[in-house]
């Protein structure tokens, strides 16, 4: 958005020009990046990794308001009320325009003191507008019924009752490429101008193309958006809430407020949605290339323009700056592999884990009776039973393994351990136990 501010003189009177220029990414790119066709993987195709960037060499559409602050003698010649035989009143408003006898086209009306500035009168071939009254303070009328018409006009009264007069109105740059950005959190879409690096942007691929040229049927979009917006309740002392807040943004010095928007700022932004609704399922170009007896297509048509394309299949990395911490995590993560990794080589092998429930159960079976459990058949371990330390022994002879306390001796005999040979380092039991019990090589 660029907006100029400037101080007219016209009859000697100085008055506050506010021109504000906005341009709106074509909306039809949003909806190529989703079109099958062009196969272009979305976010959620990819688990919320994916991510793509798009800019497209496409017109953007651009709103102009022009606003300029005005005394009643500047408007007496575009406002009703102020014409002969009006008698100050405009009575039956549901009526207007068309019961109240205003001239038609080719008519250019009286000429005003800003003909010039907003570009009346037959040297423009374009007429004024006509209100058909003042507004009270904080309410707005509109212009909406001109005949052969590109704008529509808004007359809005401030609150020491300053007057300012806005003229709306659409057009096609080809100054601007289109950008859009879409993640798993959203999507963002802008309009990249008045960039000379940039090579998308639509005059240098079109240096044909003409830059803004205006366009008048969105007069008829824009009217239906002001009227929405109850833009017009003024006629009837409405005091719209919308009305209210545009005319507190009318300037009341020679300068512009900088901690405050302007009217023609206001009504710009306002007015963007509308821009977005009239580019969509519009050409790529900044013409139409279709028969002139054909204002929509029957079937919808594929239409190519020059665009590229930057993609993110998957994320390698943090995106914020706080996922740092998540490096810790890995890196404890990588060292416990390697660590799992060195001692299964060292120590490779199977072995029994003895305190899972099925082999605990088997053991305690099949393990001989201990005195220091004496009592316990009944009601269970209790006292110092419970701080009783276990082992696991293991019957060379008849590889048996078997829980023994460690205060005592078991209650049955058997063979002391002997040395362990080539014979016994073949026996999966022997080797189970051997690599359990040996303290010094072991490191679990």
């Amino acid at each position: 958005m660029t907006e100029t501010s400037q101080k007219y003189s016209s009859d000697g009177y100085k008055r506050v020009v506010m021109n504000v220029t906005m341009a709106m990414p074509h909306a039809g790119v949003f909806a190529a990046t989703r079109e099958p066709i062009n196969g272009i993987l979305q976010p959620q195709d990819l688990a919320g990794l994916g991510e793509y960037h798009v800019q497209a060499s496409v017109p953007s559409p651009v709103t102009n308001v022009l606003c300029a602050t005005m005394q009643k003698e500047d408007l007496a010649p575009m406002v009703y009320t102020d014409w002969p035989g009006s008698n100050g009143t405009a009575s039956n408003l549901t009526g207007w325009p068309k019961e109240f006898g205003i001239p038609l086209w080719p008519s250019y009306l009286n000429s005003t003191p800003v003909d010039d500035l907003f570009g009346f009168g037959e040297k423009y071939d374009r007429r004024h507008p006509v209100f058909s009254k003042y507004p009270i303070a904080y309410n707005t009328v509109l212009n909406h019924s001109g005949w052969y018409t590109d704008s529509i006009y808004i007359l809005a009264t401030s609150a020491t009752g300053d007057y300012a007069m806005c003229a709306l109105k659409a057009s096609l740059t080809t100054n601007c490429s289109t950008r859009y950005h879409a993640s798993l959190s959203g999507g963002s879409m802008s309009a990249h101008c008045e960039d000379d690096n940039d090579n998308l942007a639509y005059g240098k691929s079109h240096g044909n193309a003409t830059d803004g040229v205006v366009k008048q049927n969105w007069a008829t979009v824009a009217t239906e958006w002001a009227m929405a917006l109850s833009l017009n309740a003024g006629i009837s002392d409405g005091d719209a809430s919308n009305a209210r807040l545009l005319s507190q943004l009318i300037p009341t010095s020679q300068a512009l407020d900088p901690s405050l928007p302007s009217i023609a700022e206001a009504l710009a932004v306002l007015s963007g949605s509308t821009l977005l609704l009239s580019s969509t399922d519009t050409p790529f170009i900044h013409f139409w290339n279709y028969s002139d007896t054909i204002s929509t297509l029957a079937e919808p048509q594929h239409q190519g323009f020059q665009a590229t394309l930057r993609t993110r299949d998957y994320a390698s990395g943090g995106t914020q700056q706080w996922q740092g911490i998540f490096y810790v995590v890995l890196f404890l993560t990588f060292a416990t592999n390697l660590f799992c990794l060195i001692y299964f080589l060292v120590r490779h092998g199977l072995v029994t884990d003895f305190i899972e429930p099925q082999n605990l159960f088997s053991l305690s079976l099949n393990s001989p009776p201990s005195h220091a459990l004496n009592g316990a058949c009944g009601g269970g371990p209790e006292g110092e039973q419970l701080i009783m330390n276990w082992h696991i022994k293991l019957d060379h002879e008849r590889e048996h393994f078997y829980i023994q306390n460690g205060a005592g001796p078991p209650s049955i005999t058997h063979r002391p351990p002997r040395p362990l040979d080539i014979e016994l380092d073949t026996s999966p039991v022997v080797n189970t136990y051997t690599k359990l019990s040996s303290r010094h090589s072991s490191i679990l």
